[in-house]
């Protein structure tokens, strides 16, 4: 059977969309155009051409000629697909904005990176601009680091092995694993992470995992603001975080909880 010119150029750019994101997720050196035409065994020309037609697509994106990593749109179209439970964390995260005036966001890991699927609406406030497909480290983030509560000592050093710590996150970030893995000790006994500064200079993050019925961490809902509007409010804003992420992964899940039930006003159904 003779494939079409247009089916081959979809399953190699598929192909390099793959090689992409798989490097990302392993937290591994990002490829330039005759890395990833060694890699994938295909002409170089041909590669460059691909790759120039997934940036413009916002499927790749490239900085200043440097290699390649995953572009928004690729970020979007996931969300997408997760259509039930993302799309009901609109009202969770409008809230908890109402709630407590607080920035909210929904946020899943890949590797050592952590992806944006949502975010409240109050995000377009002076500093605190977000949006779907936004990346941030997993090591010096409240929402990372709550995505990391279940990892032992040895897994987070495993994870962030290859990790350059350098020059990345706020004054109160961690720069080694093990600094990593006492934060998460410090944070335990709470039931919720609270990054102070870990990110962003002057910007508080609590945070929470959101989980599946097998009790496999999923996403994390967070909530930022300044340290007087966070310090003092952590545990109930952590209770209230805890409820709605219960309710994400029920909603997730199609059960029929009560608290599924308050917000959509029927029975959840499956993804």
């Amino acid at each position: 059977m003779e494939v079409s010119p247009e089916a081959s150029s979809l399953a190699q750019g598929l192909r390099l969309v793959r090689m992409v994101t798989d490097r990302e997720k392993q937290g591994r050196q990002l490829l330039g155009v005759s890395q990833l035409a060694a890699g994938l065994d295909m002409e170089q020309s041909r590669v460059s051409r691909l790759a120039q037609e997934l940036c413009d697509l916002g499927l790749l994106e490239r900085v200043d000629r440097g290699p390649f990593r995953t572009g928004p749109q690729f970020f979007s179209l996931a969300a997408s697909l997760n259509s039930t439970w993302v799309q009901q964390s609109r009202a969770e995260l409008e809230e908890l904005v109402s709630a407590f005036g607080l920035r909210s966001r929904l946020s899943v890991r890949e590797g050592v990176r952590v992806l944006l699927l949502r975010s409240s609406t109050n995000n377009s406030v002076l500093g605190g601009f977000a949006k779907p497909g936004m990346v941030t480290p997993v090591w010096c983030t409240g929402s990372g680091r709550a995505l990391l509560w279940d990892h032992s000592q040895p897994d987070i050093s495993s994870l962030l092995r290859d990790v350059n710590f350098i020059g990345v996150g706020g004054p109160a970030a961690a720069h080694t694993a093990p600094e990593v893995s006492q934060l998460m000790e410090r944070d335990r006994p709470g039931g919720y992470v609270l990054a102070a500064e870990e990110f962003e200079h002057g910007v508080w993050e609590l945070a929470v995992p959101v989980r599946a019925e097998d009790g496999r961490i999923i996403a994390a809902l967070s909530v930022l603001g300044s340290k007087s509007a966070v310090e003092l409010a952590a545990p109930e804003i952590a209770a209230v975080l805890h409820a709605s992420a219960r309710r994400l992964g029920a909603e997730r899940l199609g059960t029929q909880g009560p608290d599924a039930q308050r917000l959509s006003g029927q029975p959840a159904s499956d993804v």
